[in-house]
């Protein structure tokens, strides 16, 4: 094992710590080298309310890892889904008079930008910045138009933010490891990038994950991550429609869907087979009720999630490129027609499955993002402070 090439990762998700070290190979592919998870503790309602204990949770892993490597880390990637981000859109303008747009009209606007979500959102810290949209003489640049003339420049950004209490929590845990925050991503930033990465001409989308119990939706704009939203509830309270309708038992419903298809036209008089029953006292029970239930419920769910969300509603104009993960235990094939029914029964959505973002692909997006950033990003460029006799100069011979 190579030490000079190891990476340090760990995703905070939902339910677990997973750390991940990581090595180059001769390729200079990544390789995930060793791997730890543990229960996620210390941190409740995506926010740490217990210091010492995320603290002691992350150290004891992170001396496990160091003796399994037989090496020390100095720096760490962090990969967040457990903490809930904040939006905001901003858009700066630079009058031109017929000049060229140059670096420094955008460096100021980017600058001038970042202070004002500074100087306002005092309980917030930026963990994302991104150009969104270039307009020049009000028509839209696909990208930055240094070197163009025109009359009037305006520069869009996105920020992402998250809660400046858990930053400095964060901050203090890896400080007391002797670790440096190298990168903070969040997930749905990586889960973006991988889409756009796979779908070259699709730069504006939505992507919906459905999990058990909750839910996600986050929105894409120009390759720039402009939204995203939770939800506390999932494919569970399907299953639990079904069960109080039917009378049957969840572990049951759940072996009974994984089992039978929906066919485009159901019968009133088609029941669920008698074979499925296996075990169980069989019961009549009518294969379009199932259907129809299921149906009512994933209407709503996406109602909820989507077609009524008013935190989406000016995007829902913009894109109707859906993606949609099903988390691998709510996956019942005999649901995925009534998912694609929803969607077209409520406009010219361009819809498409995918899978659950892969371990390897995700470490693999997130070394990229590390090293190499993204397309989109943004980072403001500090100014050198000058010396007293440096300004007087300015201030004399301006």
């Amino acid at each position: 094992m190579k030490n000079s090439t190891l990476t340090l990762y760990l995703e905070i998700n939902n339910s677990n710590y997973v750390f991940f070290v990581c090595e180059k190979d001769k390729e200079n592919n990544l390789k995930i080298s060793h791997k730890i998870e543990a229960p996620l503790q210390g941190i409740d309602q995506k926010r740490i309310s217990n210091l010492d204990l995320t603290f002691n949770t992350i150290k004891e892993n992170i001396i496990l890892i160091e003796q399994h490597c037989n090496y020390t880390f100095k720096e760490i990637v962090l990969i967040l889904e457990n903490f809930n981000p904040t939006f905001i859109n901003l858009s700066g303008f630079k009058k031109l008079d017929g000049s060229q747009v140059l670096i420094e009209n955008i460096t100021y606007i980017l600058n001038t930008l970042k202070s004002i979500v500074e100087e306002t959102e005092l309980k917030k810290t930026i963990i994302h910045i991104f150009n969104s949209k270039f307009y020049l003489d009000n028509k839209k640049i696909e990208n930055l138009p240094i070197g163009l003339f025109g009359d009037n420049y305006s520069h869009e950004l996105s920020f992402v933010l998250m809660n400046k209490n858990d930053y400095k929590n964060l901050k203090s845990i890896f400080d007391k490891c002797n670790l440096n925050i190298k990168k903070i991503l969040t997930k749905s930033f990586i889960k973006g990038v991988n889409i756009s990465n796979d779908n070259k001409d699709t730069e504006t989308f939505f992507q919906v994950r459905l999990g058990e119990k909750e839910s996600k939706i986050f929105y894409f704009e120009s390759n720039s991550l402009k939204s995203e939203q939770n939800f506390s509830f999932g494919t569970d309270i399907i299953i639990q429609d079904i069960s109080k309708i039917t009378s049957l038992k969840i572990d049951f419903i759940k072996m009974i869907l994984n089992k039978i298809e929906f066919k485009p036209e159901i019968s009133n008089d088609e029941l669920i087979e008698k074979k499925y029953f296996d075990g169980y006292d069989y019961i009549k029970i009518k294969k379009k009720l199932v259907y129809e239930i299921a149906l009512a419920r994933i209407k709503e769910i996406f109602e909820l999630i989507l077609f009524k969300n008013t935190n989406f509603f000016y995007y829902n104009k913009i894109s109707k490129n859906i993606f949609l993960e099903i988390e691998s235990k709510s996956n019942f094939k005999c649901f995925k027609e009534i998912y694609k029914k929803t969607f077209l029964s409520n406009g010219t959505f361009n819809f498409n499955f995918i899978d659950n973002l892969s371990i390897e692909n995700m470490l693999k997006s997130a070394n990229q993002l590390v090293h190499f950033g993204w397309k989109k990003e943004a980072i403001p460029i500090s100014k050198s402070k000058k010396s007293l006799i440096a300004r007087i100069f300015d201030a004399i011979f301006g």
